[in-house]
């Protein structure tokens, strides 16, 4: 079961373990990474992959960048932080995390060995969005990335204010390079509005709502896969029939989490003759955030156009 509480259980005991075996040489750790900060390469901390691409693209050669949650075999929702982990996020000079319960590892981590010098970036926060925020998938949002791209220049600038302007030119062409991303939904919103799909849980809804579909699939359905929790015998019968039914034009599931009951939706739809795309909460290989968004939403216009089916990236 992979709750959001159980997150912050598990990263518990690895602070207290870190507060016990690093932060006595924290003061040292903090100065060391503070003048390395002003006279070189600045230590960055993406809690996932694709925050931690963002860093690197705006940050450019100034910025040695490393990404804790990158496997997309790997489910995020379960993971735990090692004392290697806990060593690179307490070194580093700036760290951009999700927020909304689904990194709370980190925030434990920082809180075991604070510095004055570190920036963190909150996405939730930055968004100003309520703990109360049911889908914590921020990035599937258009709207996120080049707010967290202005933030990573402004804190990055802070550090190192000698190259100010090369950050804010670097957050800008990755706003800029969106463009193709906005350009496909835009696309996929005139051209099928309304499009009714269905989901195991809401990895991709904030895309979704961008492009302009209809997911059928209910909210507490979605929210009790998400979250590790059997959903109702109602919510399983309702899922099936968008399926077996063909209320859908297609169906989108977590590809880096699945299951008995997950496989048995996605078997429904093929022999349903709904396609089926899998949606990523890591960022795949081979991808930068740009090209992996673009990826993701022309899966979605095969599925809905062709009937073709794209379950891996």
């Amino acid at each position: 079961m992979r709750t959001r509480s159980g997150l912050l259980a598990a990263a518990l005991p690895l602070a207290a373990a870190l507060l016990a075996s690093a932060c006595s040489s924290s003061s040292s750790q903090a100065a060391t990474g503070q003048a390395a900060a002003t006279s070189g390469t600045i230590s960055a901390i993406g809690a996932e992959n694709e925050y931690a691409n963002v860093i690197a693209q705006v940050g450019g050669r100034y910025v040695r960048v490393t990404a804790i949650l990158s496997n997309p075999n790997t489910d995020p929702h379960t993971f735990e932080a090692s004392p290697a982990v806990a060593r690179e996020v307490s070194d580093a000079s700036l760290i951009v995390q999700n927020g909304l319960g689904y990194d709370d590892w980190t925030t434990a981590i920082e809180n075991a060995a604070p510095s004055h010098g570190r920036r963190v970036i909150d996405v939730q926060h930055l968004l100003g969005l309520p703990d109360s925020t049911p889908n914590p998938h921020l990035w599937y949002d258009p709207a996120t990335m080049p707010r967290v791209a202005s933030a990573i220049a402004a804190d990055l600038a802070g550090i190192q204010p000698a190259h100010a302007a090369y950050f804010r030119a670097n957050a800008a062409a990755f706003t800029a390079s969106q463009a193709a991303w906005i350009k496909a939904l835009a696309a996929f919103r005139a051209a099928h509005p309304g499009t009714p799909v269905a989901t195991t849980e809401p990895v991709a809804d904030y895309m979704l709502q961008a492009a302009g579909a209809d997911n059928l699939t209910p909210w507490l359905f979605q929210a009790d896969i998400m979250n590790g929790t059997d959903p109702s015998p109602q919510g399983v019968a309702a899922e099936n029939a968008l399926l077996a039914q063909h209320k859908v034009r297609a169906f989108l599931y977590n590809q880096q989490v699945t299951d008995a009951l997950t496989s048995s939706f996605i078997s429904l739809a093929h022999a349903s003759g709904i396609p089926v795309v899998g949606v990523y909460e890591t960022m795949p290989a081979g991808y930068d955030y740009q090209s992996w968004m673009t990826a993701e939403i022309s899966a979605l216009g095969k599925a809905v156009t062709s009937k073709v089916s794209t379950e891996h990236l």
